[in-house]
């Protein structure tokens, strides 16, 4: 309560909710304590010793990417995503799978890490360890300068053969329309080093986020519907194993409830940096400030 005000409502007018979110705080410009009731995430940031972080489609699309189940436009149009990230397509048509694919690396690569990306980089400094698991394949959390990134799908910025999976880490594009290049050690086509319909995820990675989901004291899913397994299933995972959870996205609609779960509705790139903030004060400031 500000200048003996006997609500917030009147300091702040319409703009102060009676419990205000860190977001909403953060965009208001108030400090990030005051009232808000996402402090217990904030204090369990704190005492974290182990931070595991799930990400989705929700924090490429704050930077402009489409997500995978957006309806397509233009000449892919008639086309649905699903027909078209799949081993049985790519074998039907290698050329029109592999010019899709063109078309969405060359926009991972035009966009830019937002500011969820640059403030969950920045995380990695601030509590003892980080576990960044994302379903995104745009290659952003590394350009935002995540060193450790386990990518559950793949990364479309990066290419491998199609029959031997060896990496390929130079290639010659191929004319608009024209079939995809070849491996240089096999002659089979090039593919997207990306995880398709129909395809295991990768073993590695798949352990490496069941074991940060059993060692961690918080855990962070953010833009993500938590419906897609078995991603999905990581924080509940978490939750059961008694770490805190928050699920940072702009509608809750499908997320669950529970124990240890709170839900922080907003923008990643606005509710991050804001819990951030709150959780370390002395290290992460206001755009504005810095």
């Amino acid at each position: 309560i500000l200048s003996g005000a006997k609500e917030p409502r009147q300091c702040f007018g319409s703009f102060a909710p009676l419990r205000m979110t860190i977001a909403g705080a953060y965009r208001l410009g108030l400090p990030l304590h005051w009232g808000t009731m996402d402090d217990q995430v904030s204090a369990a940031l704190r005492r974290a010793r182990h931070v595991a972080v799930l990400t989705g489609a929700g924090v490429s699309a704050e930077s402009g990417l489409p997500t995978f189940r957006d309806a397509l436009t233009g000449l892919w149009a008639k086309h649905r995503p699903e027909d078209l990230a799949t081993p049985e397509a790519f074998e039907r048509d290698p050329a029109l799978v592999w010019e899709w694919y063109r078309m969405r690396r060359e926009g991972a690569l035009r966009a830019e890490p937002n500011a969820a990306h640059l403030a969950l980089a920045r995380l990695e400094s601030l509590v003892p360890r980080l576990t960044l698991i994302t379903q995104n394949v745009d290659g952003l959390h590394r350009r935002a300068g995540s060193r450790t990134v386990v990518e559950l799908h793949g990364d479309i910025t990066r290419v491998r053969c199609s029959r031997e999976g060896t990496p390929a880490a130079q290639w010659v594009e191929s004319p608009p329309g024209g079939e995809p290049p070849k491996c240089a050690g096999c002659g089979a086509y090039l593919r997207p080093e990306v995880v398709w319909f129909g395809e295991t995820l990768p073993e590695k990675m798949l352990n490496q986020a069941w074991a940060a989901v059993h060692d961690c004291d918080v855990f962070l899913a953010v833009g993500t519907s938590n419906l897609v397994e078995p991603a999905a299933s990581l924080p509940w995972l978490a939750a059961a194993q008694g770490a805190t959870v928050a699920v940072v996205n702009t509608t809750m609609e499908g997320q669950r409830s529970g124990v240890g779960i709170h839900h922080v509705t907003g923008l990643a790139g606005e509710v991050l940096p804001a819990l951030f903030e709150s959780a370390f004060p002395h290290y992460i400031l206001r755009p504005e400030a810095r």
